[in-house]
């Protein structure tokens, strides 16, 4: 006799109260100053499956293929999404990235 289990992909993640706090402001703070210029956003594949975004010059999150779908997870590790392409997660992490960290443009050297 077997079972089948079937498991959560999904990571808890606990943030500390200044992460949370300091979230919060930027997202208060760009409701009621509007969107600045979106940060320069690039990707580089790592390893088969695996995409990593660098936002603005720093580490933005990644998207990893896991079971045919793609699962983006965002600079502090929390998990975006669960979408059915790569240019579907990799579109939401960085619309995810230009709301949790608006002021993080760098000039491109």
């Amino acid at each position: 006799m077997s079972t089948t289990v079937q498991t959560d992909s999904r990571a808890e993640v606990t943030l500390d109260t200044d992460t949370v706090d300091t979230i919060a402001i930027l997202e208060a703070d760009a409701a009621v100053h509007g969107r600045p210029a979106r940060a320069k956003l690039t990707w580089s594949q790592e390893d088969d499956g695996e995409w990593v975004a660098t936002y603005g010059g720093y580490f933005g999150g990644s998207v990893d293929k896991r079971d045919g779908r793609y699962v983006a997870s965002d600079t502090f590790g929390l998990v975006v999404g669960d979408f059915a392409s790569l240019e579907e997660a990799q579109g939401r992490l960085a619309d995810q990235l230009h709301v949790m960290l608006p002021p993080v443009i760098r000039p491109v050297e």
